[in-house]
């Protein structure tokens, strides 16, 4: 990671934030423009930060360590 990136939690934490100001109405409608813009990059981040983490929690590391895709037989 960068350091000028921020982590998940920040991201979280910020857009959260956006969110209540939004939901409050309070907000000028051009700077409401722009936090939603912003709120939108912020979920973007945070969902392909989400699916990167599924991806490597979805693989199981092999014997030679080579990475599969695990699978759990759900019989019934």
């Amino acid at each position: 990671m960068e350091k000028n990136e921020k982590t998940f939690e920040e991201n979280l934490e910020e857009l959260e934030g956006i969110v209540k100001k939004l939901e409050s109405g309070e907000v000028p409608l051009d700077t409401a423009i722009d936090e939603f813009n912003q709120a939108m990059k912020l979920a973007k981040l945070c969902d392909e930060k989400l699916k990167g983490a599924a991806d490597l929690l979805s693989k199981i590391v092999q014997e030679d360590g080579t990475l599969e895709n695990f699978e759990v037989d759900e019989e019934k």
